[in-house]
């Protein structure tokens, strides 16, 4: 119980500095655009993380750096694909169409019981988006699919790298990956628009998000089962709409409202049905033999 409250609040933390991030970079989108904000956040993230976490090679096995390879290029294709839809339909038809990645995520990793929490969740994110408000722009809803293919993918993946390898080293060759990635697509734009204070506000805003929460969220990944994890980013529209009520005075409907107490209720159920049973200590010493070769 006690490792899924930590996995849970963990991940609650994460989700609140990506949406502390989003709305501190409204004023660094107006400047830049949204792609470069992105590509900005995730190069300044990669730097930031290679320079503290210093990773080391020896830490990887073959398979687990390239998995960390795989998901630095799955996170910047998170990123990207899901401002594309933003440019092109509403947000919050945007949003739930991205959330049936994790929610896809932890229906088909879910046990029994465990499986009713991603429907309840699904209804949640239904009111609190109401994506039949929105006109549907077919290439706008193929990107948002795009982004929510790529959710899926960095949940599984960032739960594979971050059991096979110690602490952040995972995530700190996938973040570089995600810069270098991010940059071949959004670096070109963003030539003629660098100034000190842009330069300024993207470390802070890559500190914000996504070094933080990424970092919560391998970390959550180690406690929690896919689907739990899944189910708890379901809370990431809530907390959008509160942050939205407090910083910005935008008051939900009605819908909204009803959609938050179902994913509350589906993320208090997730946790107290999430926690990961902890690795066996044959598989541990398995892990360390391979890690051991690799380095010999």
């Amino acid at each position: 119980m006690t490792t899924s409250r930590t996995g849970a609040g963990m991940a609650l933390v994460a989700m609140l500095c990506v949406q502390l991030g989003i709305a501190a970079s409204v004023g660094l989108f107006d400047q830049i655009g949204a792609e470069g904000a992105a590509c900005l956040r995730l190069v300044f993230a990669g730097l930031i993380l290679l320079a503290v976490v210093r990773p080391r090679v020896a830490s990887f096995t073959r398979s687990s750096l390239g998995a960390a390879i795989a998901l630095g290029a799955i996170t910047a294709g998170l990123t990207m694909f899901f401002i594309a839809a933003v440019d092109r339909i509403p947000m919050g038809t945007a949003s739930a169409l991205e959330f049936l990645g994790p929610l896809g995520v932890a229906v088909l990793r879910g046990r029994g019981g465990t499986k009713v929490w991603p429907a309840i969740a699904a209804v949640g994110v239904l009111l609190l988006t109401e994506p039949w408000h929105g006109a549907l722009d077919p290439a706008g809803v193929g990107f948002a699919l795009a982004a929510a293919v790529c959710w899926a993918l960095y949940i599984v993946l960032t739960q594979r790298v971050g059991d096979e390898v110690a602490g952040l080293q995972g995530l700190a060759i996938s973040m570089p990956v995600a810069g270098l990635v991010s940059s071949a697509v959004a670096g070109p734009s963003l030539v003629g628009d660098l100034t000190v204070d842009v330069l300024l506000a993207g470390i802070g805003l890559a500190i914000l998000f996504p070094v933080v929460p990424f970092a919560l969220e391998m970390l959550a990944l180690r406690r929690l089962t896919t689907t739990a994890f899944g189910t708890l980013m379901s809370l990431e529209p809530a907390l959008a709409l509160l942050i939205g009520l407090v910083v910005l005075a935008q008051a939900p409907g009605l819908l909204p409202v009803v959609g938050i107490g179902f994913v509350v209720v589906a993320g208090i159920g997730a946790e107290r049905t999430g926690a990961r049973a902890a690795p066996s200590p044959d598989a541990r010493i398995a892990h360390e033999a391979r890690v051991v070769e690799v380095a010999a």
